[in-house]
């Protein structure tokens, strides 16, 4: 089967997050239609949120009208087909073993997050991030009256590492209660190998320090780079560790508000699902339950080729600054469709950035100062769109950039 990733899906009326609300410094939202086509080369480009500008799989949305069908949207559970499908898909993709009891159902990954830091922390405790890193993890930290401490990530030879040194200096303090870990990396786009995890994980053991592990991005690998899931490497490391993971961004089901919590430890797991029931988070939603069976059913064929779309775009990119924007650096991608742009040797503010970017080109990025300070500089990309509109937003950059 071929999918067409090149068209341009009308978004409009769906309240989209992304095409149809601009949040200010304060995280107001307005709704307008700001990027609708009609404005031609005045409307807005929204390359930030990451969330896909393509249709999902065929096999979804066949699934979903036909439950809407049915005309009934009571209270529902998953059934023992819905866990299979969970199970089947990280044992035939990643050689996993999980069993259906670990699997705790949530709203979404960041509100697990903020459960599992009321859960396993208390207030004042210390929790470490690698930053840059998706700012929600600052948020859930911060809001729950946990301290951050930031193990932040080295840019050597182009290439985003770990510091271990520094990380087991710091998860040394008996303060320090958990790690939360971002695998694959957003918005870096690294994939943390197997020996990279490994060390992190022994450190963590060695501090008494918890891993949650957030996987979400697990699917969307490019070609050549492999993928390890934290709790595979040893069972020390699966008893020591909550991996979350949900189909929202591999198949664009953020929407639909399910995931798919990991935890193997017994103990680990009846502390959560008592912080769950006591917030009333219980039951699931319809839609999610049906669409996430039939995305791990039948939507690999159409994965494989979002995500040869979505390197091609990569590629595309890059290959478009280096003729065009030399000054511009797109760090290399491994996996997400979230891409890193190095924008420092245009020697602005960031305040100055955001007006040439948002106010003169008309695009709507994540600017790398809200994933920490280790950002600044850089702007964050969203490269799940038709690759008309990656032209486009290119263009664009050229313009403003020769023309400052």
């Amino acid at each position: 089967m071929t999918f067409d990733f090149d068209t341009e899906v009308n978004k409009f009326g769906i309240n989209s997050i992304k095409w149809e609300f601009m949040f200010d410094a304060d995280h107001n939202a307005t709704h307008g239609d700001h990027a609708h086509p009609k404005h031609g080369n005045e409307r807005m480009l929204p390359m930030w949120v990451a969330d896909m500008d393509f249709r999902v799989p065929p096999p979804v949305i066949e699934a979903v009208v036909e439950r809407a069908k049915r005309g009934v949207f009571g209270y529902c559970m998953p059934t023992d087909s819905y866990y299979e499908a969970v199970i089947n898909w990280f044992a035939r993709r990643y050689g996993r073993s999980i069993k259906k009891e670990w699997i705790v159902m949530t709203p979404g990954v960041v509100p697990a997050l903020n459960l599992m830091i009321q859960t396993y922390t208390q207030p004042g405790d210390k929790i470490i991030i690698q930053r840059p890193v998706y700012h929600p993890f600052t948020f859930a930290i911060e809001n729950n009256g946990r301290e951050v401490v930031s193990n932040s990530l080295v840019l050597q030879n182009g290439r985003y590492q770990m510091n271990f040194d520094d990380l087991a200096a710091k998860a040394a303090d008996p303060a320090v209660k958990m790690l939360i870990l971002c695998s694959p990396h957003n918005p870096i786009s690294r994939v943390w190998n197997r020996e990279e995890l490994t060390r992190l994980g022994e450190i963590c053991l060695e501090n008494d320090v918890l891993v949650v592990s957030d996987e979400i991005h697990c699917d969307l690998i490019y070609k050549d780079v492999t993928f390890t899931s934290f709790a595979n490497i040893s069972e020390r490391f699966a008893q020591n560790s909550i991996v979350c993971t949900a189909p929202s961004k591999t198949f664009n089901l953020a929407g639909l508000k399910l995931s798919n919590i990991i935890i193997p430890n017994e103990d680990l797991r009846t502390r959560f699902t008592q912080t769950l029931a006591c917030t009333g988070l219980m039951g699931t939603n319809t839609f999610g339950v049906v669409a996430t069976e039939a995305a791990y059913n039948f939507g690999e064929d159409w994965l494989t080729a979002v995500m040869a779309y979505i390197e091609g775009n990569y590629n595309f990119m890059r290959d478009y600054l280096a003729e065009h924007l030399p000054q511009l650096h797109l760090m290399p991608a491994e996996g997400t469709y979230l891409v890193w742009l190095d924008c420092r040797a245009l020697e602005l503010t960031p305040e100055e950035r955001k007006k040439l970017i948002f106010e003169d080109a008309h695009l709507y990025l994540d600017e790398g100062e809200i994933f920490g300070p280790e950002g600044e500089g850089f702007e964050r990309f969203n490269l799940a769109c038709p690759r008309s509109l990656l032209a486009e937003a290119l263009e664009r950059l050229k313009t403003v950039i020769r023309h400052r």
